[in-house]
């Protein structure tokens, strides 16, 4: 029987953790392709070439492309950390079941924060599901240091 630090295909909470893990890589490339979108749609770039080429303007502050590349930013500052993290904590042995839901809810409010933002729901809606990200994220750095020290 694998044990839960065994970091690979038998561990099935880091089957868990892979399958999440591609759900947020793959929402988080997704959000560069929307901010195009945006951009493309509302003719403001970034760069003059793209302007140029594309009939468009250079432009930073067009609100619609600025909230969804500011979304996709929070994705970048928050999905990465946790995708190095997890594994190190995964190979820390935790239990199982506290491992799998800090998966679930990491992705979970990840997930909504994203639909928060992009539909703009008011506050505090977006704050708390950033904040749970954060605290999963958070617990297991400590948890991590514990098991190291």
């Amino acid at each position: 029987m694998a044990g839960l630090g065994d970091l690979n295909m038998s561990n099935p909470v880091f089957v868990t953790y892979l399958f999440y893990a591609a759900v947020l890589g793959l929402k988080t490339l997704f959000m560069s392709l929307f901010t195009a979108r945006h951009r493309m749609g509302n003719k403001v770039f970034a760069n003059p070439e793209d302007a140029k080429g594309l009939q468009g303007k250079v432009k930073f502050d067009h609100p619609d492309v600025e909230r969804v590349r500011r979304a996709h930013l929070n994705d970048l500052e928050n999905v990465l950390p946790f995708l190095i993290l997890c594994p190190l904590y995964l190979a820390t042995g935790p239990a199982a079941a506290t491992a799998t839901t800090l998966i679930r809810v990491f992705a979970a409010a990840r997930l909504l924060h994203t639909v928060v933002y992009l539909n703009v729901v008011p506050q505090p809606s977006r704050v708390l599901c950033f904040t749970v990200g954060i605290v999963v994220t958070v617990y297991m750095c400590v948890q991590i240091l514990l098991a190291t020290m």
